[in-house]
């Protein structure tokens, strides 16, 4: 039988990214609350500032974007690219709510074939979309040319998936409804293809980066429910969506109503019956030397 998942992580289709944009604004809040610290940590890493010139991949529906407009003020410039236009009509709109719509400006585009300036941001980042790079070795090498001397690139990767049950949770569950084997971690272009913290190195050594650091740091996510918890992955986690192309939506509802039975059961708050996801991320920087 073939493996619905890894046609998915091989193509890195922005159809796949259309189909949750709008859960993404949906759950929006959800997410930072759990996720912000993330983007504060990379911001640092790379030493965003005031007047800084600043590309951000991957950016979804503008985060860290926004964040980092905020901090580069009037007089720095933010890029932000991904490859889902529905992702960008979003972050546009926030951006204008946000009133730094004049300091971003939005691209559509894989940091493996897009034309990026040279020399020209002083930081690069990446929050979460590092892993599901298919051609991972010519976007570190565009990235870096695109980083003047000095200049920093960071990103977020979530750890391996046994400490990632925000996403593995759902994605195990769903696989054994389907009797599907589990994916490997370093299955390219998967959510945990950078969990091997020595493999991450090497690709931000290979391409030229320096004076590597690397920290881990915990991922909180909280949900009323399991049902929440469900509806939340439900309409955001596009590699667990993708495995359902094809059922029947009887057999998807089935197949969710486990998901929430095994949330319930391994995550749930007894005194209050909320449902508490630690996860573990990698926070990676390197300079251009």
């Amino acid at each position: 039988m073939s493996d619905p998942s890894n046609d998915l992580f091989k193509q890195q289709a922005g159809a796949d990214w259309e189909v949750v944009a709008n859960g993404w604004q949906k759950w929006h809040a959800t997410f930072e609350n759990a996720a912000s610290n993330m983007s504060t940590k990379i911001m640092d890493m790379t030493e965003v500032r005031e007047g800084a010139s600043v590309l951000d991949i991957a950016t979804g529906i503008g985060d860290p974007a926004i964040a980092v407009a905020r901090r580069v003020g009037r007089r720095g410039s933010v890029l932000a690219m991904d490859i889902s236009e529905q992702m960008l009509t979003i972050a546009k709109k926030r951006a204008i709510k946000d009133q730094v719509d004049g300091i971003i400006n939005f691209s559509r585009g894989d940091a493996a074939t897009m034309a990026l300036p040279e020399l020209a941001f002083d930081s690069a980042l990446c929050r979460l979309g590092l892993m599901f790079i298919i051609d991972l070795d010519k976007a570190m090498s565009n990235i870096y040319k695109s980083l003047v001397s000095g200049g920093n690139f960071a990103a977020s990767v979530w750890s391996t998936s046994d400490k990632v049950p925000q996403l593995a949770l759902a994605m195990e569950v769903v696989r054994n409804e389907l009797k599907l084997p589990p994916v490997p971690q370093n299955t390219t272009g998967s959510p945990f293809s950078l969990a091997d913290v020595n493999f991450l190195k090497q690709s931000f050594i290979k391409c030229g980066f320096k004076d590597l650091k690397v920290q881990r740091i915990n991922v909180r996510f909280e949900f009323n429910s399991a049902e929440e918890f469900t509806n939340f992955t439900k309409d955001i986690a596009a590699p667990v969506v993708a495995l359902l192309n094809g059922q029947t939506p009887d057999r998807k509802n089935q197949i969710w109503r486990a998901v929430t039975e095994a949330t319930a059961s391994g995550y749930t708050n007894n005194d209050i019956k909320s449902v508490i996801l630690d996860n573990e991320a990698i926070c990676i920087c390197g300079k251009k030397k």
